[in-house]
């Protein structure tokens, strides 16, 4: 429905603060089918796209089963805050050409997922003076934009571009209403681009993987409500915010560093300290015993590709304060036990 896509953008612009033209969007089921698009769309099997990393782990099944994209790595280290570099993009584009592979586009994630820090307009600047100059296509996942609960403010690549002066039809977002609405079960992506070809091919390929009809009145009815969006947006960034404040208080308690983040649903916290060994192997074998005796379910570092081993996603934001309290017990009585044993 055309109408939907016009909502999607309004509502985008509340969440990006950005322009959005209706007619360069294309809506999927979901986010994931709109990445696996533009995975058809920019890459013939066995090319490649640069990811820094650490990076949401489901990225590897949206592009590589089907569509065949080989995702290399950009490593960013605790050192940098988990910022990408330059240096490092540079790095991972000349050993991939050395391997043989063509690289085709870099993809972030803005908010990142799983650290939970958001990119500034100078860096995505860089990023977006680099696919320039390597002659490659930018895929920017923002679908945490609108769950960004402290300062900084998120800058959409968006933004950005309206700001300079930079080739556009290199440039791709996804979206989605999974994360800032609560509806996973909606199965609701947005691809936005500026690139007619790409428009053009992913508009057939939507057919495949289309928003059903109750969906979208359903979407349409909720978007419209102008006043009701600005407060579910705000009331859930406010318990975003509480939840992460009762989080990050009990990791300080129990003396486990983290990241300070500002967006997304997760915390980047590090436990290396905790660890009998400190390689893949010990992360996984800490991960065991978090699951199975502290009965405590986080992310290991080394699933999200990782290159410093004692790192782990705790996603917080499914939990009240209450049961937060418990889980921040667990981890503090578990931490302690794990320090008499080592």
């Amino acid at each position: 429905m055309p109408i939907l896509r016009s909502v999607m953008a309004d509502f985008m612009h509340e969440v990006m603060k950005a322009p959005f033209n209706p007619d360069q969007i294309v809506l999927t089921a979901g986010a994931t089918p709109a990445i696996e698009m533009l995975g058809f769309c920019l890459a013939d099997p066995g090319n490649a796209f640069l990811v820094p990393s650490p990076y949401y782990p489901a990225f590897c099944r949206d592009l590589k089963w089907r569509a065949g994209v080989e995702l290399v790595p950009v490593p960013c280290r605790s050192s940098d805050n988990f910022n990408v570099t330059i240096n490092a993009l540079d790095r991972a584009f000349s050993q991939t050409k050395k391997r043989g592979l063509t690289v085709r586009a870099l993809l972030i994630s803005n908010p990142s997922n799983p650290v939970g820090n958001i990119l500034d307009s100078a860096t995505l600047t860089m990023l977006l003076e680099f696919a320039t100059e390597k002659n490659i296509h930018l895929i920017c996942d923002e679908i945490y934009a609108g769950s960004v609960y402290d300062s900084p403010n998120f800058t959409s690549i968006a933004k950005v571009l309206e700001s300079g002066e930079f080739d556009k039809s290199r440039v791709h977002i996804i979206y989605g209403t999974s994360k800032d609405l609560c509806l996973p079960g909606f199965r609701v992506g947005v691809i936005y681009s500026y690139n007619d070809k790409v428009l053009k091919a992913a508009q057939k390929m939507s057919r495949f993987c289309s928003v059903s009809s109750q969906t979208q009145h359903l979407l349409i009815n909720m978007l419209s409500d102008a006043q009701f969006i600005q407060q579910y947006l705000s009331e859930n960034q406010r318990r975003l915010r509480e939840t992460s404040l009762v989080l990050t208080e009990g990791l300080k308690e129990a003396g486990i560093k983290y990241v300070k983040s500002n967006a997304g649903l997760y915390c980047w916290v590090e436990m290396g300290n905790l660890m009998p060994s400190y390689n893949e192997k010990g992360e996984l074998n800490l991960w065991d015993k978090l699951l199975n005796e502290a009965k405590i379910n986080v992310t290991p570092g080394s699933a999200c590709y990782c290159i410093e081993p004692g790192w782990f996603r705790i996603c917080f934001s499914s939990l009240s304060c209450q049961d937060m309290t418990v889980a921040l017990r667990r981890i503090q009585e578990f931490s302690k036990r794990c320090k008499r044993s080592l």
